[in-house]
């Protein structure tokens, strides 16, 4: 198959679902209305709740979203063969994905900006609630350091993607204050600053790198990053959002955006063929790089890609107390899960443009390799082209950096630059997925708040400095220190699975608001997708258990993955009986808004 061909199809699929079946959700499902005010109206406090144009707020939120899933959960899915990974992601993002973005995104709007555990607590009931937010909070926790581990795998002793990246922060508190200060609400000025300084900053990386005593300056072990991301991470949650969160993202998505953009059409220009097959003999499980039968590991292993759960805390948590208008949540929700969707389908061509041995030869061990009687074809010269060893590096992220840099290579007039794009790749995927590091902490930091604030009020309080700042602290401490001390083997399974789950958790509550609102037959569009997730999720942590957790000894993860399926059983059972309840109501009431629903929530202030 030729992988023009998938472009072109995943094209025209987000397209026609974008305009039929998002504006159907838009308009039917949740009623989107431009005349009710939204929580950066009503709570404007110029730090958190920020009025935010929505090409910008698409920028934050995309840029938020966009992390480690879309690119590498794809890459490592190609193990099965590119037709399974390419039918869930198609699938999966229209009727899941973007559904669920959708939908936590209008309910935390309609909850005055509040968690997904706070909604969960007024739509199902106060126990729920409780128990949603200690397994948020210890799933957010996981998610960010499995997310930063990543970050630190690519860009240690890498000068060049180091200095681009760090080159990032100034870059946006320039936009920030511009944009902010200087000339309020002019965006195009500040995207015209951001984007020069962006480009300079890519085209001086080299310079950095080639110079001793500059790459002595951005070269840092893994340790040392490690502690440097985390303390980015809190600068990130302290700092007023529109200083340098926004403005970052919003940058960052320049580079996202573009770079797909550009990998888009160096593929038309190519024209490459899938070497990966449709199917291989992995899809029944003992595949090298994920250890599992393709059901249920195809779903978890995609992940953002398809479904996050990580986007329902972003959903829930900057994101909704920026939205300037309801009518905003079609495009920023369903639109920036849709776009990335078809940056998965890029990170999956990227990978089965690759001989499959060569492919297998990146992303297993030496030992496991070795015992596949496979032998690489092109991956001697393409590690000589690139300048670096890429066989024996699993996790995906090489793999991907190399099926780049072979497409952007090998377009005829930019032969010869393989090096070149192969470090802006790692670059890339490192800027991908910091920029979701540093709005899931700042979630984080509001989800800490509402919890301490229940034992001392003055925490809910989002402008009470000495809150956010020891919040900030406690909560990077929390996932920082399982950066430092952690490995990516250990966390990312456990990662997999419980972010799954929490997606499916978010669209269970979706669901639960939908019939509270009287919509109970459109509550299939969350209800269908959500309920399906359920054994999926279950199954999955069931095999890391008995398959993955206990024969290596790792009894902690194992437990903790007990733990997490036994808190959300708990929330979907209390949901369930909160559904049966309210499908027994006859009589509708009136809101304070109006509108008619069979039960009238008081909204959290």
């Amino acid at each position: 198959m030729n992988a023009l061909t998938l472009i072109f199809a995943a094209f025209c699929v987000f397209a026609v679902a974008y305009r039929f079946y998002g504006v159907f959700i838009a308009n039917k499902v949740m009623n989107l209305r431009e005349d009710r005010e939204t929580p950066a109206v009503t709570q404007a406090d110029g730090h958190d709740y920020v009025k935010t144009n929505k090409y910008v707020l698409f920028g934050h939120h995309f840029a938020a979203i966009a992390a480690a899933g879309p690119l590498l959960g794809p890459v490592l899915a190609a193990q099965f063969g590119f037709l399974p990974g390419a039918l869930w992601i198609l699938i999966g993002a229209v009727l899941a994905g973007a559904v669920h973005d959708s939908i936590v995104l209008f309910a935390s709007v309609r909850h005055k900006g509040k968690s997904l555990s706070v909604i969960a607590e007024a739509e199902i009931g106060k126990a729920a609630g409780k128990v949603a937010s200690v397994a948020i909070l210890f799933i957010l926790i996981l998610t960010l350091a499995g997310l930063s581990i990543a970050v630190v795998n690519a860009m240690f002793n890498s000068p060049w993607g180091t200095f681009t990246v760090f080159a990032t922060i100034p870059i946006a508190m320039i936009m920030g204050i511009y944009m902010q200060k200087i000339r309020p609400g002019d965006i195009r000025g500040g995207s015209i600053i951001g984007v020069i300084l962006l480009v300079l900053s890519i085209l001086v990386g080299p310079y950095v790198a080639a110079d001793p005593t500059l790459a002595a300056l951005f070269t840092f072990s893994k340790k040392q990053l490690a502690l440097i991301i985390p303390a980015y991470g809190f600068a990130a949650s302290a700092l007023p959002v529109w200083f340098l969160l926004v403005p970052r993202d919003y940058l960052s998505t320049y580079l996202k955006v573009g770079t797909i953009a550009l990998l888009a059409l160096g593929i038309v220009f190519v024209h490459p063929d899938l070497q990966m097959p449709a199917i291989t003999k992995y899809v029944a499980g003992g595949g090298p790089v994920i250890p599992g039968a393709v059901f249920p590991f195809i779903f978890i292993t995609i992940a953002c890609g398809a479904l996050s759960g990580f986007h329902a805390i972003i959903g829930t948590g900057t994101t909704p107390k920026m939205i300037a208008n309801e009518r905003d949540i079609l495009f920023v929700g369903y639109g920036a899960m849709l776009t990335e969707g078809f940056v998965a389908i890029m990170a999956l061509i990227a990978a089965c443009v690759l001989v499959p041995s060569d492919y297998f030869a990146i992303n297993s061990a030496p030992k496991v390799f070795q015992t596949l009687g496979l032998v690489p074809v092109n991956l001697p010269t393409l590690a000589t082209a690139v300048g670096e060893q890429v066989q024996g590096r699993p996790g995906g992220a090489v793999s991907l950096a190399v099926g780049m840099a072979y497409i952007f290579s090998s377009v005829p007039f930019l032969k010869g630059m393989m090096a070149y794009w192969y470090h802006f790749a790692i670059m890339f995927e490192a800027v991908f997925i910091l920029t979701a590091v540093d709005a899931g902490t700042r979630v984080g930091r509001y989800l800490l708040q509402e919890m301490l604030g229940k034992a001392y009020g003055r925490f809910a309080d989002n402008s009470w400095t000495p809150g956010v700042i020891l919040t900030s602290a406690l909560f990077t401490s929390a996932w920082g220190y399982l950066v430092y001390t952690g490995d990516i083997s250990t966390i990312w399974p456990l990662f997999g699975m419980s972010n799954q789950l929490l997606a499916t958790c978010a669209l269970i509550v979706g669901t639960t608001m939908l019939i509270r609102l009287g919509k109970a037959k459109y509550a299939w569009v969350t209800g269908v997708p959500g309920l399906f997730m359920i054994p999926v999720c279950m199954w999955a942590g069931y095999l890391n258990i008995t398959k993955n957790f206990l024969p290596k000894g790792l009894y902690l993860l194992a437990g903790l993955s007990v733990v997490l399926m036994v808190l959300m059983t708990i929330v979907f059972a209390a949901a369930f009986k909160r559904w049966y309840a309210l499908l027994r109501i006859d009589e509708m009431v009136t809101d304070r808004y109006g509108d008619a629903v069979l039960v009238a929530v008081e909204e959290r202030e």
